[in-house]
């Protein structure tokens, strides 16, 4: 089988990053409408879909500020108070955690225009701080387009009013508007994400399809959801299913951890509709007997939904589910990636459909 052409029609076709957190250079030259990351702990998995979700968000204040502090990027400082506090880094972006002057980050398509983080004196006077009140600040820059985000909104971020935390971002030129992007895992979705994907696709044909993503899981089928509670406790809100003979709801938990994944992945597609679909750790919570079935729901959803997937594993079962169901969905171009580490050097090696069905059929490794 021939290797297909770019699907230039995707936000990344293929992928470079350079510099950013523990990935110093990596190159991947063809990413598919779903792309599945393998490769063992620390190779750097998570810390892709973290430069995926910088790029789609052209390196807006508010997602370098939650990367940091999800990750605990922190560095100990002095309040005004003299007081020992602790601060996101954002030094920490930087490949090595620390930044020079001929060492920036670069994010986006190999051969097309990317996204670049440098560190640098304010470019623009009168945003929110003057140089003369933030010396350096972080330089992101998009084709035409540039901004700054100066260091000092990292020094006390939760002090800076709302207003400033979502104004320190790109212009929403269409140069540089952000894409939209979802992100899942490596955990299971809580309420509170549960119920506000939900909201957003009630009553719609999307609602129909996480009601049929459920079917996969077996037992009796479910018929309808809803979310029931408080709606000014958004966290306390809980999804209820009704099964088919059954005259009471259930909680959609008592199905298990495998209904709460699926519901998750159902929703986070039709809310990334347009856009990316970032899940870590694909595998938790889905049992190997439904990973077939789970990726071709993943496959079609996509497709309709004109999402753009990228999914990281470190399980078995999930790349032999992805690579039978690539199989299946002729029409769904999937692509398995495997990351491999030797000291700071990452080097991407693809597995083509032949190769991949043939390691799902014969147990080679390739995770």
């Amino acid at each position: 089988m021939e290797t297909p052409p770019l699907d230039e029609s995707l936000h990344l076709p293929s992928l470079s990053i350079k510099g950013f957190r523990g990935i110093d250079e990596l190159s991947i030259p063809r990413l598919g409408r779903i792309t599945l990351i393998a490769g063992q702990n620390g190779v750097g998995k998570t810390t892709l879909l973290d430069a995926v979700r910088v790029y789609a968000a052209r390196g807006s204040y508010p997602v370098l500020l939650e990367v940091l502090e999800r990750r605990e990027e922190l560095v100990v400082g002095v309040d005004e108070d003299g007081d020992k506090i602790y601060r996101p880094d954002p030094e920490a972006l930087f490949f090595g955690r620390s930044h020079s002057s001929d060492c920036g980050i670069s994010i986006g398509p190999v051969e097309k225009s990317r996204l670049s983080i440098n560190i640098g004196p304010a470019v623009q006077q009168g945003q929110l701080f003057s140089e003369a009140e933030a010396d350096e600040s972080l330089r992101i820059e998009f084709k035409n387009a540039n901004h700054a985000i100066p260091l000092r909104a990292f020094w006390a971020p939760y002090r800076l009013p709302r207003s400033l935390r979502s104004g320190l971002r790109p212009d929403s030129s269409e140069s540089t508007s952000e894409i939209r992007c979802v992100s899942l895992g490596p955990g299971l979705p809580n309420n509170y994400q549960l119920a506000g994907f939900w909201d957003s696709v009630a009553l719609t044909d999307d609602d129909g399809r996480a009601v049929q993503s459920l079917q996969i899981i077996g037992g009796e089928p479910v018929e309808r959801i809803a979310f029931v509670g408080d709606d000014r406790r958004g966290p306390f809100r809980r999804a209820i299913v009704k099964l088919k003979g059954q005259d009471n709801p259930v909680p959609l938990k008592s199905l298990g951890d495998g209904a709460v994944r699926l519901l998750g992945v159902a929703l986070a597609l039709a809310n990334g509709q347009g856009g990316f679909l970032l899940i870590d750790e694909a595998e938790n919570g889905v049992h190997h007997s439904i990973q077939r079935d789970f990726w071709k729901m993943v496959m079609k959803t996509a497709r309709e939904n004109d999402v753009q997937v990228l999914a990281t594993t470190h399980g078995w079962d999930c790349v032999v589910g992805f690579a039978q169901a690539a199989a299946d969905l002729e029409d769904v171009h999937g692509v398995l990636v495997r990351l491999e580490r030797h000291g700071n050097e990452i080097r991407a090696v693809e597995y083509s459909e032949d190769n991949l069905n043939a390691a799902a059929k014969y147990g080679i490794e390739v995770r």
